[in-house]
């Protein structure tokens, strides 16, 4: 029995193999370091193209994409050398799993319990996401932090 894991890829929910959906991440995560896309929108072209080719892989959306259908649409998609360089990685001193947020404060599609917005903040402060969901909570319960603030920022702040 292999784990799954429910993804949102290019707009679909796809249901991932763990090998299949770490491969996948690392080739994204491989890709996004050799493009140049401060708007994100390349990123969001080229998941729209796995979506497609998920989707017209399985004949059914109660299927599970495993990694020999992932490894045939990264195939089809290119390797990342062919979307240039590698940009230069993280320092020693820095942590390797440090987050740009392009100084740009966007509700998380990755990180999310109800909108995205604690995910979004932790990601523009490049803090943990569950402690910021955990002082929110202690701000609406024990420091008059209204639910409206919430909604009003779920509403303001644009998702990535």
């Amino acid at each position: 029995m292999k784990e799954t894991i429910n993804v949102n890829i290019g707009g679909c929910a796809f249901t991932l193999d763990k090998d299949a959906y770490e491969r996948l991440s690392g080739y994204l995560a491989d890709v996004r370091n050799r493009v140049n896309d401060p708007t994100g929108e390349v990123m969001q072209d080229i998941e729209r193209g796995f979506a497609d080719i998920f989707a017209q892989a399985l004949s059914s959306s109660m299927m599970v994409v495993t990694l020999a259908i992932t490894e045939a649409a990264i195939s089809r998609m290119g390797k990342p050398e062919e979307f240039g360089p590698a940009r230069a990685t993280a320092t020693e001193g820095e942590p390797k799993n440090r987050v740009e947020n392009n100084g740009q404060l966007r509700r998380s599609r990755t990180d999310r319990s109800v909108a995205g917005v604690c995910g979004g903040i932790a990601k523009y402060f490049n803090i943990e996401s569950s402690l910021v969901r955990l002082v929110v909570l202690l701000f609406i319960i024990f420091g008059g932090l209204s639910l409206w603030i919430y909604v009003i920022l779920w509403i303001l702040i644009p998702e990535e």
